[in-house]
């Protein structure tokens, strides 16, 4: 029987993170993906001659030192393997509360100037609110690299920095807001029109979160993968193997056994279609996988233990996604920039955001959700055209497209997206003529293709804590020794958050005896 020293169930961007780390500090690691291509949601492929980009629309710069991608992914191998190229911008937002486009730009200087230029009466504000969040950020890049072994001073300076935040440790991006802004709308719509990028609801999000996040992004700026985030998922894939260690596609793990102890112990993989068991020994598994998923190949007293853990944990957004192939440029159309955040009138102040989820369980009517267009077009992104590609994003719930048979749900769908090409239309003249190809992906596809509960792009929801003491672990161990997570489930979601803690589960390993 092979024997590995670790095995990793999902070959998605944390788990292949964490697997090129171990497996470059000479550790014997076997990636287990179902799929017929690593990346998981950080995939890139074509529908015809359609460019469709699975996730990837805009992550902060891991090239800045300050970002906490850095640090990974210059042990994985792959800072340098793919080239990350500007967005230009942060976004352009118009509509809703904000009214006239405005564009914020993708450092916090320029920013602090577009913001005060559009809302003079909220200067004081602005200048408070991304003080505050430019704290946040850096100190939290700081803190990602583990530095509290190796420079203690480095360390006490960044959670000295982000005092002021704790006063406000358990506050939502509402309140907030609202402590800084009133009810001045339009500048909290203009700072938070990408909410999508987090979460759905303002009122559910925390505050803290919020910061260092969208704050990562102006410390940095925007980049995006050249050629798709295709790219990356290969590059880490490649120095896997390159180290030494095993990637099987359209393999799934079937069960996962423990010892009399009930420690991890062994794993067993088989064929798509059921057929060809093999197992392997191992004392370490890695789940870039949602906790359901890890329990149902548990023994069963170990799944209770497991999703015992995780199972109250909120879930968090989904999202559809359109993918349009035009015959002409965006720009051409007004499209004016790589990314818009185009919010709809019925929004009349930002917390308005969290009726737009549930839109789609009934038909398209005059309420549009608030959309993320991407315009590839607009850089140097090295996606194939033409057609040249737009994509949009908007929050979405599984529960929209469940209770129907497979005919209903399609019609439904081809209903919506005529809807939003109809709406997208009036904004855009010329765009719906323009179309000749597209792919609607829904939160029902990213159940199916990702096997995410709920449809659940970013793992646990980031809603606030009760307080400072009662801020949620997140910790890539489990309470199933050897047992691991490497996935938006063990911090936050998106591109950063996962191949943070991807760094994070192959750190803990490696300290290990």
């Amino acid at each position: 029987m092979a024997r590995y020293d670790a095995v990793i169930i999902g070959a998605g961007l944390g788990g292949l993170t964490t697997g090129a780390i171990l497996a470059r500090a000479g550790r014997k690691v076997l990636v287990i993906e179902r799929s017929n291509s690593v990346g998981g949601a950080a995939s890139s492929y074509k529908v015809g001659d359609l460019f469709v980009e699975g996730s990837l629309h805009e992550t902060s710069d891991p090239n800045d030192p300050r970002d906490p991608k850095h640090g990974p992914l210059m042990r994985a191998g792959v800072l340098d393997a793919v080239t990350w190229i500007p967005s230009g911008t942060f976004y352009d937002v118009r509509g809703g509360p904000v009214g006239a486009p405005l564009t914020l730009p993708d450092n916090f200087d320029a920013a602090r100037r577009a913001l005060i230029q559009r809302f003079p009466d909220a200067r004081e504000g602005i200048v408070r609110l991304l003080d505050e969040m430019e704290q946040i950020a850096s100190a939290a890049g700081v803190l990602s690299r583990a530095t509290l072994f190796k420079s203690p001073r480095q360390t006490f300076g960044a959670l000295r920095s982000i005092l002021p935040a704790i006063r406000d440790w358990n506050l939502s991006l509402s309140q907030k807001l609202d402590r800084v802004f009133g009810g001045n709308e339009a500048v909290k719509a203009a700072l938070a029109a990408n909410l999508s990028y987090y979460h759905d609801d303002p009122a559910t999000t925390w505050w803290v979160f919020f910061a260092a996040a969208q704050g990562s992004y102006l410390l940095s700026g925007g980049r995006f993968v050249q050629g798709g985030s295709q790219r990356l998922s290969s590059a880490l894939a490649r120095a896997i193997k390159t180290a030494g260690s095993d990637v099987i596609l359209r393999r799934s793990a079937s069960a996962i056994g423990t010892d009399s102890h009930g420690r991890i112990a062994r794993i067993t993989h088989k064929a798509k279609d059921g057929s060809d068991p093999q197992t392997v020994e191992t004392t370490r598994v890695i789940g870039n996988a949602a906790p359901e998923v890890l329990a149902a190949l548990l023994p069963e007293s170990s799944g209770a233990k497991l999703l015992s853990t995780y199972g109250h944990r909120q879930r968090s957004i989904s999202l559809f996604a359109l993918t349009l192939g035009l015959m002409r440029p965006p720009r051409e159309l007004g499209v004016s920039s790589y990314s818009t955040q185009l919010l709809p009138d019925w929004m009349t102040k930002l917390n308005d955001y969290a009726q737009a989820t549930a839109l789609m369980a009934g038909e398209p009517g005059e309420r549009m959700p608030p959309l993320a267009i991407v315009d590839y077009a607009a850089i140097e992104s090295g996606v194939p055209a033409p057609p040249y590609v737009l994509s949009i994003v908007g929050p979405d719930l599984l529960s929209n497209w469940t209770g129907g048979d497979l005919d209903s749900y399609r019609a439904k769908r081809a209903r919506w997206q005529d809807a939003i090409v109809t709406y997208l239309d009036g904004h855009y003249p010329g765009l719906a003529h323009s179309i000749t190809a597209s792919t609607f992906n829904t939160a029902l596809s990213v159940q199916q293709y990702l096997g995410a509960p709920q449809g659940a792009v970013y793992g646990f929801a980031p809603t606030p804590p009760r307080s400072l003491f009662s801020t949620p672990k997140r910790s890539p161990a489990t309470p199933i020794q050897g047992l691991y997570l490497a996935s938006a489930y063990t911090g936050f979601g998106g591109y950063t958050g996962v191949i943070q803690s991807g760094g994070a589960c192959a750190d803990m390993i490696l300290r290990e005896r």
